[in-house]
């Protein structure tokens, strides 16, 4: 139920920047939402209905590629901004097309965030992206600021290169908002040095789908043996992963570092 909350709040406020922010201005936001953007510009179709059909083939897609889960949160977000984008109506909230750029673009961004965090995506190129970001490591904004540089040519063919200026200025600020909000592509390294090896190594087995290495060490002062764990965990799991470890020894010494990149088998299933 919070996932649902969060995601059909998310993307109301994402059709509120696009109506009261972009549309105004003639700024495209990312991905098939922007193409919907500007069909719904040149055409007298409603935004909110062209969103939802391109979004169409991508969900069936969806159905078949990623989990039951993370494709019904999908299209609980392509349904809800649809009809948002229909309901809401369009209204100019600032005269300056910079700043209504600039804050579209992060508005769009956190409510995109904040969906992915919830374990879904707002459809469109999110789902290609998504798709990719589990082959590799790279971070899931940049993915998609990468496909929507053709969005951003289209919209200096059919409008003017002010528009394309202004739309590469919303999707920059998209992006880089979606990779501060959705960290799960950041990984860190766990050194765990205990005197409770084999409880801690249970209770991290147990808790979290990840391997864990275990080595033989002896306190240079106190002469005492201890045990090094090493895991390798997404950011979205350290939290929970210090509070075992503190339930299981309080006096275990974590070092805890950030990961470039990780080779060999590693889950980057959708958190």
């Amino acid at each position: 139920m919070r996932n649902v909350v969060i995601i059909t709040l998310s993307s109301i406020l994402i059709a509120f920047a696009y109506n009261f922010l972009l549309i105004p201005h003639e700024i495209l936001s990312g991905g098939l939402s922007g193409i919907a953007i500007m069909l719904g510009i040149i055409t007298p179709l409603n935004t909110g209905v062209l969103n939802l059909l391109l979004n169409l083939p991508l969900l069936i897609i969806g159905v078949m590629k990623l989990g039951k889960r993370f494709i019904g949160y999908t299209i609980l977000s392509v349904a809800v901004l649809s009809v948002s984008l229909y309901i809401i109506p369009i209204y100019k909230a600032t005269q300056e097309p910079i700043l209504a750029s600039l804050f579209g673009g992060v508005i769009v961004g956190l409510g995109t965030g904040l969906i992915f965090r919830a374990s879904g995506s707002s459809g469109g190129f999110d789902i290609i992206a998504m798709l990719l970001s589990r082959k590799s490591d790279f971070p899931l904004g940049t993915l998609i600021s990468t496909m929507n540089g053709i969005v951003v040519a289209i919209s200096g063919f059919v409008f003017s290169w002010d528009a394309a200026l202004l739309t590469l200025v919303s999707i920059y600020a998209t992006g880089k908002v979606v990779d501060t909000i959705h960290t799960s592509h950041i990984k860190l390294t766990l050194m765990i040095i205990t005197s409770k090896g084999e409880e801690v190594k249970q209770q991290l087995l147990s808790k979290f789908y990840r391997g864990v290495t275990i080595m033989d060490a002896e306190g240079a002062y106190s002469g005492e043996s201890r045990k090094v764990l090493i895991t390798v965990i997404t950011r979205y799991q350290l939290a929970e992963v210090k509070g075992t470890i503190k339930e299981t020894d309080e006096k275990a010494f974590v070092n805890i570092l950030q990961t470039t990149e990780v080779i060999g088998m590693f889950d980057r299933g959708v958190k």
